[in-house]
């Protein structure tokens, strides 16, 4: 992040798409589901939104250039550039 784009979202109407989706998914289900419940979830509401997605795909890591053998999967990857992780915990510390 450069100075130019600090405290500010970068993708802003594809955020809104995306916090938009989130939301419903909790106004809907509400809390106390394991992590999987709402990727489900999630994963609907970005269809009937048009949001586009990959879910789960795994992208390959480097190090200065040399590949790892570490792979990382996040739960989605929406318009092709936002990373969307999900936690689902049942509870907040202060």
């Amino acid at each position: 992040m450069t100075d130019k784009t600090q405290g500010r979202v970068l993708y802003p109407d594809e955020c809104y798409d995306i916090q938009g989706a989130i939301f419903d998914v909790y106004r809907e289900m509400g809390c106390g589901f394991l992590e999987a419940i709402y990727q489900e979830c999630l994963e609907n509401e970005f269809g009937i939104r048009d949001v586009p997605f990959e879910a789960q795909k795994e992208l390959l890591l480097y190090y200065k250039g040399k590949r790892l053998t570490q792979t990382y999967k996040p739960d989605f990857i929406c318009y092709g550039k936002i990373v969307v992780e999900l936690k689902a915990t049942k509870a907040v510390a202060p």
